[in-house]
């Protein structure tokens, strides 16, 4: 091969490398976009998450309570019962 043609097949490499690097690059860009999109979301459904699970462990205190009143009101019956006399049918 001469050295002109080598040179210019060199040149040609070249921007062909320059052109895929460019691409490269563009794409690299769009998938950091993406990407960043995607911790977005992630963020929101994280809060959302964390919000529910707040609600819940609310929720379950609460009945827990609720449960225990239950249980002592039910006790205070039965007791109520014995002293006056009084059945209880269950």
């Amino acid at each position: 091969m001469k050295k002109s043609s080598k040179k210019i097949t060199k040149i040609a490499n070249d921007r062909k490398l320059d052109l895929i690097l460019r691409e490269i690059i563009r794409i690299e860009k769009e998938m950091d976009i993406g990407f960043d999109g995607l911790r977005k979301d992630f963020r929101q459904l994280q809060g959302a998450v964390d919000g529910y699970a707040k609600k819940a462990d609310s929720y379950f205190q609460e009945m827990m309570m609720l449960g225990r009143k239950v249980d002592r009101l039910e006790k205070w019956i039965i007791q109520i019962a014995r002293e006056t006399g009084v059945r209880l049918k269950s």
